[in-house]
């Protein structure tokens, strides 16, 4: 931080909420970010990000300076998303025929074909949108390890201090999240040569 924002931390401190509001703006879009990766739904995604920020000015006069402002504000909301999630398992399984919500509004999942398909795919939106919904579908404790891993990009120290487990449990989780999207992928590819060799 700057010291002018670190002007702002100790405003927002001290009860000022103009500038709490200035201090949270630099970083409520990576927040919003790491809500959306969590949910998968732009207004589940706004909720939460509300909620953290609410939560984050409330608690901001115990912030003692452990890790940084930004660290903590970024585990408050991975916090208030994985309580979202838990409450949510318990209701209901996550379905691969949910359909994905956007701002346009809902789309069922659809297969790209991976037949010969160039290196950029990966900067495709459609690739992008099917890695997500593969995300979304993994159950909350290998969703948490993943979005924390691999969006967040925190150390294996950090999810495990985070989700309260053992560094073996963080990484036992984490391979077997990422051969469940492995598998998932190879399927779907297998499917979708399968369905154009009928084609043709």
């Amino acid at each position: 931080m700057s010291l002018a924002d670190d002007k702002l931390l100790e405003q927002s401190k001290s009860g000022d909420i103009e500038a709490f509001e200035q201090l949270i703006s630099l970083y409520e879009k990576k927040v919003y970010s790491i809500a959306y990766r969590f949910m998968g739904s732009h207004e589940d995604a706004s909720d939460l990000a509300q909620e953290a920020m609410l939560k984050a000015y409330r608690a901001i006069k115990k912030f003692r300076g452990d890790a940084s402002f930004k660290t903590w504000l970024y585990h408050i909301t991975a916090n208030v998303c994985r309580d979202e999630l838990r409450k949510r398992s318990k209701r209901r399984e996550t379905s691969l025929d949910e359909p994905l919500v956007f701002e346009e509004g809902e789309v069922t999942r659809e297969t790209p074909d991976w037949t010969n398909v160039p290196e950029q795919v990966y900067e495709d939106k459609e690739l992008q949108d099917y890695l997500h919904g593969l995300i979304q579908a993994l159950t909350p404790e290998y969703k948490m390890v993943v979005v924390m891993r691999e969006i967040q990009g925190l150390s294996y120290e950090e999810i495990s201090q985070q989700m309260d487990c053992s560094l073996g449990t963080v990484k036992s989780r984490l391979s077997r999240a990422r051969k469940m999207l492995k598998d998932k992928i190879l399927a779907d590819r297998e499917q979708s040569n399968k369905v154009r060799s009928l084609k043709r």
